[in-house]
Parts: structure tokens; sequence; C-alpha cells
């Protein structure tokens, strides 16, 4: 986890800067301390004896040099960066001829205190504070055991401002840990509802097709019981239609009832708010491969051109597969309207293989001057509900940008053979009853 400040223009800073920053503002603070400055009539505090002789300012150089090599270990081992800052505070200190180690020797240290309880896990943390705390302690133990006085106090003030600065970095962690998990929570109930919704929108689509092909069977039927007497032939050709709608719609309702039966999914709302059997207006409200055409149209007048290929021989296809390729190809030409910039895209219908059909939509990408975000590598919901769709009918979906530019959506759909729709079990004839 990176820690980096929150207002922007302190953003250019790293941590490595600012421990550096720290010590050096420290530093500069304590010579500040030690010198007369204008309108004083003396320092505030006596420099030590050996604070301006060479070993002293050897020493101070030295501790800069312990600082900055800490700094810059911050990102990478914040552990042996908060060693080297410790170890630069207790060098630096020495040529002070003070009683604790100063708060200016220690700012540094609390910058190296805040990077470590914000970006490393709490164990870590926990033992970056209890060694910047055991390094002041001991350093009073070194000087009460040498028979030196010690500035208890001082030593307090300055273990309380590390303590503030740990406990500053751990909020920090705890926040964003915290907004990590809400965004991730947030995504997933949104591609959840968005799921959700896609599945319901198909299942309200399955329910009008079954209802379509019940009332054709109605009908046939009707019509065959009221002719079967006088015109036997019109009566067959009835059950005839009446066995080919029957067979057709159960084979939709068995690719697809299984995977719409989910526990505990609520009656949501469609994510796009249309009303039940609704659909893009100008379309027919159970439409299919044959709207294209009037979909290409109404696309135009939005301002994106489409253009309609179609490969192998066109073939009657079960309503539900029928109904959700369409689908596939108005939620991908509507994301092109949308969200691509493009001004034109083609729509690929393959009906070469006899076992599956496959629909693709791909756009060439945004004019200049018109780019514009979209959600790639399928975490969007519009990507989510036709991949959601696609899986349904067991089928497979492909979604992602193209090598020259654009975006493309491919869709397999398996069609399954006359040869696997259920067939009727034979009538088992009453006792007495003559087999014609």
């Amino acid at each position: 986890m990176s820690v980096t400040p929150s207002a922007p223009y302190l953003r250019r800073i790293t941590p490595a800067g600012w421990a550096v920053t720290a010590w050096l503002a420290g530093l500069a603070f304590t010579f500040l301390l030690r010198v007369r400055l204008p309108g004083q009539e003396r320092a505030d505090i006596l420099a030590g004896v050996a604070f301006l002789r060479w070993d002293g300012l050897t020493l101070l150089a030295l501790a800069t040099a312990l600082a900055v090599r800490g700094g810059a270990l911050l990102a990478r081992r914040p552990a042996a960066a908060l060693r080297h800052l410790l170890a630069a505070a207790v060098v630096g200190t020495t040529p002070l001829s003070v009683t604790a180690i100063p708060l200016a020797q220690y700012l540094a240290v609390d910058v190296a205190l805040y990077v470590v309880a914000a970006s490393r896990p709490a164990r870590e943390a926990n033992r970056a504070l209890l060694l910047a705390l055991g390094v002041l302690v001991a350093y009073l133990a070194v000087r009460l055991l040498s028979g030196w006085s010690v500035g208890t106090t001082g030593a307090l003030a300055v273990g309380l401002t590390a303590a503030v600065a740990w406990l500053l970095g751990r909020f920090e962690r705890q926040s964003r840990t915290h907004a990590e998990e809400t965004r991730v929570q947030a995504a997933e109930r949104a591609a959840e509802r968005a799921v959700a919704a896609e599945r319901l929108r198909v299942a309200r689509e399955m329910h009008d097709t079954v209802a379509h092909s019940i009332g054709i069977v109605a009908l046939q039927a009707g019509a065959a019981r009221r002719v079967i007497t006088t015109q036997p032939d019109a009566a067959r050709q009835a059950l005839a239609e009446i066995e080919t709608a029957s067979r057709d719609t159960l084979a939709g309702l068995r690719r697809m009832v299984g995977a719409l039966r989910t526990p505990d999914t609520g009656p949501e709302p469609p994510a796009s708010g249309e009303p039940h059997g609704a659909g893009h207006p100008g379309l027919p409200d159970m439409p299919g491969l044959a709207a294209l055409d009037r979909l290409t149209a109404l696309t135009a007048a939005a301002g994106v051109h489409v253009a309609v290929r179609r490969t192998g021989a066109s073939r009657p296809l079960p309503p539900d597969l029928d109904l959700s390729a369409f689908r596939l190809v108005q939620e991908a030409v509507t994301n092109v309207v949308r969200h691509s910039g493009a001004d034109s895209c083609t729509v690929t219908v393959d009906h070469r293989d006899p076992a599956s059909l496959t629909v693709t939509v791909e756009d060439p990408g945004p004019r200049p001057g018109r780019e514009r975000a979209r959600t790639g590598g399928g975490s969007g919901h519009g990507l989510i509900g036709m991949r959601e769709r696609v899986g349904l009918l067991h089928g497979r979906f492909e979604a992602g940008p193209r090598p020259t530019g654009g975006f493309r959506v491919t869709a397999r759909l398996p069609v399954p053979s006359p040869s696997t729709s259920p067939s009727p079990p034979p009538a088992t004839p009453r006792p007495g009853a003559t087999t014609p």
C-alpha cells in the first residue's frame, strides 16, 4: 500500500523526501537554538563543547548521511529505514550535550513511524513503535548508568509525539482498507445486480416466447378439433405444426430453465428500468435477427452507421436463441453508440457452422475529438449482462480491444440439431382399442 498525501500539490513528495526534509528541518532548528539571532541577547540553548568542533560536526555529518540512507530505504525496506533513522537520531544527539534525545532529532523517525504504520501489517507496525520507544528508554538508561543527568520529561514528550505519529499512520491504513473493502463490495453488489437483472430479463423474454408458442398451439388445436372429421388433411397439418412448436419450445426451456432457477434471487427490476416485455422503441416486442435491419435504421438516426454482414445460408433458429442473438447485437451496438465515440460499426452473423451461430460486433475506434471512456475486459455492466446471457445458452463470449484499434464483441451460441429435440412418448393403446 502506497502512502501519499491527500493534497494534490504534496503528492509529488515521496516518503523518503518527507523523512529527509524532516531531518534537515530538525538539524536547522537545532542550529538556530544554539546561536544568537537578531533581537536576542543570547541563544536559547547554550551550545555544547563539541557542537562546533570538528568532532561534533563530523558526528552531525555522519548522522545526516544515516538519515539520507534511511530515507532512501523507506519505500522498499521500511524496517531497515527506521533503524537508520534511529541511529541518526542517537548520533546526531551526541554532540549536543543534552540530557535526552530532542524532538528535532526525532522528526524523521516520526515520519518513518507514520509510513510504517500506514503501509505495513499490524505486527511490523507494532515492532516499529516498540523499537522507537525502546531507543528513547535505552538512551536514558545509558546516561543513568554512566551517572549523568537525564531529561525524563523531554523523553516522554518525544515518545508521545512518536506514538501520535504511529496512531495517525494506523488510522490512515484502516481508512484505506475500509475504503477498498467498500469499493470491492459495491462493485460485487453492482455486478450481482447486473447479473440478476439480466437473468430476470431473459426469464421474462422466455416467458413471452413460451406464451407465444402456446398461443399458436391453442389456435392450431382448436382448428384441428373443428375440421378433424371433415378435413383430415388440414387437421393433420395443424397437428404437425403443434408438434413442431411444442418441440421448439420444450428445447428452449430445457436449455434455460435450469440456469434461471437460482436461489435467493429476488424480483429485482431490470437495471435499465424497462417495463415488462418492452424493447427498443420502434422494434417488435419479441425481435429476432430478422429485425437487424430495423435496428440499423434506428442506430443510424443516433449518428452511428451499422453495416450488417451475413455469412452462410440463413436457417430457422429456435425462438429463444434467435431472441438472445438479437439482444446481444442490440446491447453491443448500444455500447458503441454510448461509449466508443465511433461513427460506424460492423455486425457479422455467421451461419457457416451448422452446430453454432456466431455474432460479432466491432467498431474501428473513436473519431478524433470523440474519445470516451470504455470499460474493457468484461467488467462493465453491459458486458456482464451479455456474458451472462451467453452463459445461460452454454455459449462462448469474448470482448476486448482490437489489435488495430476499436473494440470487438463476439458471441458463439450452440444451435441444437433437430435430432436433439425431445420426442413425445409413444401412446399406450387402451384395452380393446384398434391400432390404425
